[in-house]
């Protein structure tokens, strides 16, 4: 048996993870729950979390311990294993603000604009209003991090689990249809990032495939239909 069990699914949170457990060569099992047939609703999952949401992990070397919500399992595996988090408490406190930042802000506001847009509107449930402010306000977001980077190659200087929340979120910029060509910043940190070896392997986790929503020139309709298919609006 592995030392962590990872359950999980091809999102941005699922990412967040699974380029942690790369980066810090951890050993663990992926489970793969399948939206599209509800494995995240089942008996058995939901004894893990009972919001049925992944990511989850099942820590097997710390009496099974189980911890979910992405934010929490990014800063246990960084104060676990020593790593990806600085141990001087003004510049901890740095990185968990801008943890916070994505969880709060960049998630949310990215993850509306892209229901709205890829789940709902297939279903022929169109709100101008909504998908507007929320492309609106992801945008806002977005460059606030590209000001961020402006004098430095990471959002906290060094590579931190900051980084590691926000990118899988900020990468999907166009399954969003937000607009970041002149952004110019964020988009040298994208490049950074995509560089790292522990980030390709990470967004490769559970499926194999490099994520369609952050490719810069293929088609989306066949996946948004897919993807409209797997959720409820």
């Amino acid at each position: 048996m592995t030392d962590l069990t990872f359950y999980t699914a091809p999102t941005a949170n699922g990412y967040k993870v699974s380029i942690a457990l790369e980066e810090l060569s951890l050993e663990y099992s992926a489970r793969y729950l399948k939206f599209e047939k509800n494995e995240q609703k089942t008996e058995e999952f939901l004894s893990l979390n009972p919001n049925g949401r992944i990511p989850v992990i099942v820590d097997h070397s710390s009496n099974d311990f189980v911890l979910s919500e992405s934010g929490a399992i990014l800063i246990y595996l960084a104060e676990k294993s020593g790593r990806l988090i600085p141990r001087n408490d003004h510049l901890r406190f740095e990185v968990l603000q801008w943890v916070m930042f994505q969880m709060s802000a960049v998630g949310p506001m990215m993850g509306q604009a892209m229901f709205f847009q890829r789940i709902a509107a297939p279903k022929g449930i169109v709100d101008d209003y909504a998908i507007g402010r929320y492309v609106k306000e992801s945008r806002r977001l977005l460059e606030i991090i590209d000001h961020r980077l402006s004098d430095r190659e990471y959002i906290c200087d060094e590579f931190s689990i900051a980084d590691i929340a926000i990118f899988p979120w900020a990468r999907a910029y166009r399954w969003g249809n937000i607009e970041v060509s002149d952004l110019k910043f964020l988009s040298r940190w994208f490049e950074l990032m995509e560089d790292k070896d522990s980030v390709q392997r990470g967004i490769r986790v559970p499926t194999g495939e490099y994520p369609v929503a952050y490719s810069d020139v293929a088609d989306l309709s066949d996946a948004t239909r897919r993807n409209s298919e797997k959720y409820e609006a």
